[in-house]
């Protein structure tokens, strides 16, 4: 395996593309991806790449999008990290704010919303500045031409959700890495790819940061907590059956950071005259949601279809521990009888009740700073990062 390309100036890049949509999806008028070139080149879309100037005061923060890039640039693999997205309309932000102030953040204008997303903005942007060293491709990926725009680079991708593989397969077979969230992931890929390397290492659970998500000491109001949106595939349902099988008296709440099933949770809340607290998107910033956390006994997991939710090791650090659907497709591996416990649909209510009459026999943060932290993974992945394995 070739050591990592340099982009111009040999300034090394990570850069994550994300599948996030921002915008008003209005039609605009395409421009070329030429076009666009000038328009990076000439600062109208955005400074060009330029070093972090990591130190002493870089944190491996924020959330899972965020946390991978921090902890390439803290361990010194790159001199600076992008996050990209796609917006739909004529006029993107030329830079959003996030959790780090040595993390950059761009948005590009899309082509249009069928996934996996195409963007002369984007092409336009390599154009003028190089591909990056490192281009990791999340969820429903990129079209073709910006993966070929980056020959050169060493390109990763995860689907973050349940299906191994959310993208084509001319858009998969360019990618040097393949990152999953179970053994079952890993033999899709290879079922399709038979020459591409795998690891099981979900981003979100496995970079986890001890410092965005960390005990503090205040009152149990709550019994139960989900950190989930507001969507089908999260099944809120099966918490709130367990609720009602339980006695009135118990408490949960429920935050959502997006989605848009509110109005349906809070009908189903209602319907079984169940004792449900909500947080509606947009949600609240990181720090809230710790202190939310802290404030349950334990923190639940009711998916089925769904990859391995990074809230299983955010609620760990925080100190609590978590009750996940033993179905779930993705992720059960962070489960361990110090961390928490697996329960059926048709008996979460047990799962709920075992659990909070033995609060004291589970170590979920200190399991997790010895296995789960970001420099634990990163340690697993670096050999394919520094070209010294396949």
């Amino acid at each position: 395996m070739p050591l990592l390309p340099t982009a111009p100036r040999a300034l090394r890049r990570i850069v994550i593309i994300s599948d996030f949509q921002g915008g008003n999806r209005e039609n605009t008028q395409l421009q070329t991806p030429a076009w666009f070139c000038q328009q990076w080149l000439a600062g109208n879309r955005g400074p060009a790449p330029r070093p972090a100037h990591r130190g002493p005061n870089l944190e491996v923060i924020g959330g899972y999008i965020e946390r991978f890039p921090l902890a390439v640039l803290k361990a010194g693999l790159v001199d600076c990290a992008e996050v990209w997205t796609h917006w739909h309309g004529a006029t993107p932000p030329i830079e959003q704010p996030g959790a780090s102030p040595f993390l950059m953040r761009r948005v590009f204008q899309a082509n249009g919303s069928e996934a996996p997303f195409s963007s002369n903005d984007m092409l336009g942007h390599i154009a003028a500045f190089g591909p990056p060293s490192i281009l990791c491709v999340w969820g429903l990926g990129v079209s073709e031409d910006v993966l070929l725009a980056c020959r050169g680079s060493f390109k990763i991708y995860n689907s973050i959700d349940a299906p191994a593989l959310r993208v084509p397969f001319d858009v998969s077979r360019h990618f040097n890495l393949i990152l999953t969230g179970s053994e079952w992931q890993s033999d899709v890929v290879r079922s399709r790819h038979p020459t591409i390397p795998t690891i099981i290492m979900p981003i979100g659970p496995e970079f986890a940061s001890e410092l965005t998500f960390r005990p503090i000491d205040i009152p149990k109001t709550y019994d139960v907590i989900y950190v989930a949106a507001a969507q089908a595939y999260k099944r809120h349902d099966i918490l709130f059956q367990a609720l009602a099988k339980l006695p009135r008296s118990m408490r949960a709440l429920c935050v959502c950071g997006y989605g848009e099933m509110m109005g349906t949770l809070r009908r189903e809340v209602g319907e079984l005259g169940i004792n449900v607290d909500f947080i509606d998107p947009p949600g609240v910033p990181f720090e809230e949601v710790n202190r939310l956390m802290n404030q349950a006994r334990i923190g639940a997991v009711c998916g089925i279809d769904d990859g391995a939710p990074a809230i299983l090791t955010e609620y760990m650090l925080a100190g609590i521990p978590v009750l996940a659907n033993s179905q779930l497709r993705c992720g059960l591996q962070f489960i361990t009888p110090e961390t928490g416990r697996v329960a059926s649909p048709e008996k979460f209510h047990e799962g709920i009740r075992d659990m909070l009459g033995r609060l004291g026999t589970f170590k979920p943060r200190e399991v997790v700073l010895a296995n789960w932290t970001w420099p634990h993974s990163l340690r697993k992945l670096r050999p394919f990062l520094d070209g010294s394995a396949r």
